[in-house]
């Protein structure tokens, strides 16, 4: 009897140790699935306070201040107001198209973070053809937005969609010339890649310098790519009450403004990573992280300094398309086609002929 009650805890130990492995094997799976998904929020909802703040400043008001201190907790409030709404579907609608196209939308912007280099051993997909699967993924945002205006049964919401269809096809062309351009300059379509190609030569080896009108063209096509003022005609409240979006309500309603941030901020990580050197601070200085035992056994600071610098100088650009939203007026769809075909397109050729040329000459 007694060797029965030692067999029966043997067991039970072994059972709740097998139990306790399986555990730690889930968790361990799931921490890089989370973790990523967890920092690109509090990144939107920085985002969304920054815009807040910085529109507050220019129209000489105060903005958010009573949620949480200084107001950062506002865009936490709003999307948990929406989360808890009612959504509410067109009668005659279609309702398969209705409900899956803001989801394509976010869906399709959140899989691009996946090529982003944070910093130099922080990326979770390292392809050779990392800056044009972002491309090729990005594309496929707008036929979600299409399929929601389609799926209204609402011919503003119709109208906002085939804007958004004509506006992607009209500016990704010129951003694909000039991620091009940036390709035959680091001789590699990785983004890790391509940032290490400007580290070589300091500050002076961003490809800023190198291609000043490639970065003026990827600017304005970015721009354009997130629907952002003066190229928010999908959504123009004047003449289409808001767009795609009209007939949404609650959570899907919010889904949209998810993914026009989450754009904006790939966007703005790929304008660093691109053009802004990535993680290189560029400026000599002693790493004074190697003096602590942890970081020469495991190297733990280098890639957190490295990820602080991307995040840097990521945010300090977003304040470009922030101020632009109350700068510029809004441009008539005549002028945005014109400006992609006639102007930016050539311009983005041109471009792409005379950086293949010095390529070649400097063989």
């Amino acid at each position: 009897m007694i060797m029965d009650t030692i067999e029966v805890q043997d067991i039970n130990s072994f059972s709740r140790f097998e139990f306790l492995k399986e555990t730690y094997g889930i968790i361990w799976i799931l921490i890089p699935i989370f973790t990523p998904v967890l920092g690109i929020t509090i990144g939107v909802l920085v985002i969304v306070w920054l815009e807040r703040e910085i529109s507050a400043r220019i129209q000489q008001r105060i903005g958010p201040e009573y949620a949480g201190p200084l107001g950062v907790l506002q865009a936490l409030a709003d999307g948990s107001k929406l989360l808890f709404k009612e959504n509410l579907f067109p009668s005659r609608g279609e309702t398969r198209l209705f409900s899956i196209g803001p989801s394509i939308a976010v869906i399709s912007i959140l899989v691009s973070y996946s090529v982003v280099p944070f910093s130099s051993h922080f990326v979770l997909v390292d392809l050779n053809i990392g800056v044009f699967l972002w491309i090729a993924i990005s594309s496929i945002a707008p036929i979600g937005l299409l399929m929601s205006g389609y799926g209204s049964n609402n011919k503003y919401s119709f109208l906002g969609g085939l804007r958004a269809a004509a506006q992607s096809i009209s500016y990704e062309i010129p951003l694909t010339l000039c991620v091009l351009s940036i390709s035959l300059l680091s001789n590699s379509s990785s983004t890790v890649d391509i940032v290490e190609a400007q580290s070589k030569y300091g500050f002076w080896g961003w490809n800023l310098w190198r291609q000043p009108i490639g970065f003026i063209i990827f600017l304005i096509s970015s721009l354009a790519e997130c629907e952002r003022l003066p190229f928010d005609l999908p959504e123009a409240e004047e003449e289409l009450v808001a767009g795609y979006q009209t007939e949404y309500s609650g959570i899907k309603f919010g889904l949209f403004y998810v993914a026009s941030y989450l754009n904006l901020l790939v966007s703005s990580l790929f304008v660093t990573v691109l053009y802004l050197g990535g993680w290189n601070m560029s400026i000599p200085y002693i790493f004074v992280f190697d003096f602590f035992e942890i970081n020469k056994k495991y190297g733990v600071f280098e890639p957190t300094i490295g990820m602080f610098i991307t995040l840097a100088k990521t945010y300090l650009f977003l304040f470009i398309p922030i101020t632009t939203r109350w700068t510029l007026p809004r441009l008539r769809m005549d002028q945005l086609l014109n400006l992609g075909w006639k102007f930016l397109l050539p311009i983005s050729l041109g471009n792409l002929l005379l950086t293949t040329s010095s390529q070649l000459f400097s063989l």
